[in-house]
């Protein structure tokens, strides 16, 4: 039996979704498990025992209809039984219906659900401790008859060898390990996803302050100039505790240098995500326009914790935050420092990151 599941574009999707390899693994033991995926996301499902094959979608093949064709044929003549379209989009839906399965399974849209055997309506509210982004993932199972007591937390698998050159990296930098060690997601997929940087300063100033903690940043070397940027908005304490010149050069050693973290702080979205796979705790702070609910997972214990500006100012939304998603700038902007650096000084009180005062 051949099962395919589809997940394009972005990595804290398509390491959400590679939890429902585990449940299927237990569902169908003897299946051949397949994951369709953006290449520049493989990173966070490298290594995970769950899937047996990995199909790349690369961004060569979106530029050249041959190459997609081609890739798209070879998928076609594996003769898929089950296909699980998690994407939901007119090109996974189209490519499903030419796999031509015996089962398949998407979320209902008008536009594509004549691809599918069975469409499911993705529900709009939860109280399991998952969330939204999770609960409706499983429930894809749920539709095609499996019952899931137990939902297993996605998960990254590092390789011992990446840990440990990782260490090496910290040990050579001299940090002084007596410190809390934070990772700083500094920067969002994009403006609209970024808290701006001169309030972000104005966080880091106090988080300083308050922990006395060392920061890494999390940042590619093309983003350097929003690090400059940053940094001169930091007062000085700040700058002396930010290890800016330790990265991780890939993906894959961002996630080592994160397991070596206490915690990440910073903007909501693949980081976020990649630190509550490798069971670091998190403080996000999300973007005006995202829905909160759908991924402020694994909050229940206190382990992480976020903010959004409708938590401070529900009356500015009578609509799906994706409706306000032009208006990012500027209801940025009423999510101000203090109110983050209120919220974040009770995570860092759950997890004695305060420093004693005399």
């Amino acid at each position: 039996m051949n099962i395919l599941v589809i997940q394009h574009k972005m990595i804290g999707d398509v390491l959400t979704t590679s939890l429902l390899f585990e449940l299927l693994r237990g569902l169908y033991p003897e299946a051949t498990l397949h994951y369709l995926i953006n290449k520049n996301t493989q990173a966070v499902v490298q290594g995970n025992p769950f899937i047996d094959k990995l199909w790349l979608f690369t961004s060569e093949m979106s530029d050249n209809k041959g190459l997609k064709k081609s890739f798209h044929k070879e998928i076609i003549d594996v003769r898929f039984d089950l296909v699980i379209d998690v994407y939901a989009k007119l090109g996974s839906a189209l490519l499903t219906y030419k796999i031509k399965p015996k089962h398949s399974i998407s979320y209902h849209k008008w536009y594509t659900e004549l691809a599918y055997k069975k469409t499911v309506w993705p529900k709009s509210h939860t109280e399991k401790n998952e969330r939204l982004a999770i609960t409706n993932r499983v429930l894809l199972l749920e539709k095609l008859g499996h019952t899931v007591d137990q939902i297993p937390a996605p998960k990254i698998y590092l390789e011992a060898s990446e840990i440990d050159k990782a260490r090496k990296l910290l040990s050579e930098a001299n940090l002084n390990n007596t410190k809390p060690l934070f990772m700083i997601s500094l920067l969002g997929s994009g403006d609209i996803k970024t808290y701006p940087l001169e309030y972000m300063a104005k966080v880091l100033d106090s988080l300083v302050a308050q922990s006395n903690a060392n920061l890494l940043l999390n940042y590619i070397p093309n983003q350097r100039p929003s690090v400059d940027a940053l940094l001169e908005h930091c007062n000085s304490n700040t700058r002396a505790n930010i290890y800016d010149q330790i990265y991780g050069s890939s993906l894959r050693e961002f996630m080592a240098l994160t397991s070596h973290c206490d915690a990440l702080i910073g903007n909501e979205g693949g980081a976020v995500n990649i630190a509550k796979a490798l069971d670091v705790p998190t403080y996000s702070i999300y973007a005006p326009w995202i829905l909160k609910s759908a991924w402020n997972s694994y909050e229940a214990s206190g382990n992480n914790r976020s903010i959004h500006l409708q938590d401070i100012h529900p009356e500015l939304y009578s609509k799906h935050p994706k409706k306000y998603k032009k208006q990012a700038a500027s209801l940025y902007k009423q999510l101000t420092p203090d109110y983050v650096i209120a919220d974040l000084k009770q995570f860092l009180s759950q997890h004695q990151f305060l420093v004693s005062k005399p």
